[in-house]
């Protein structure tokens, strides 16, 4: 999916295997809120975050609903592997959960 999908589009798609949600742009956070979305319609499927999603918005995608993301080559280069472990516990990095420990 665009990231500029209308949310009207998502009612359809619950039943999909797998959904792949495009990120043209690192600033670009319509994806995280389709992902929402789609997840509170009921989604079950696997959902994929592809394109311009850095480690520092891992965390996001998992809150989001997203199983995992696609990355081009160049941005994995710039971003190795021990940057997404350090933030693979999504949970851990939950802004409102540190507020209230």
């Amino acid at each position: 999916l665009p990231s500029d999908t209308a949310p009207t589009a998502l009612a359809g798609l619950t039943n999909a295997a797998m959904i792949r949600i495009d990120f043209p742009a690192a600033t670009d956070g319509r994806g995280f809120t389709l992902a929402a979305q789609l997840r509170r319609l009921g989604f079950k499927g696997r959902l994929r975050a592809r394109g311009h999603v850095l480690a520092d918005q891992y965390a996001m995608a998992r809150r989001s609903g997203f199983d995992e993301v696609e990355i081009p080559d160049d941005l994995a280069a710039r971003q190795p592997e021990d940057q997404w472990l350090a933030r693979a516990d999504w949970k851990a990095h939950d802004y409102q959960a540190r507020m209230r420990g």
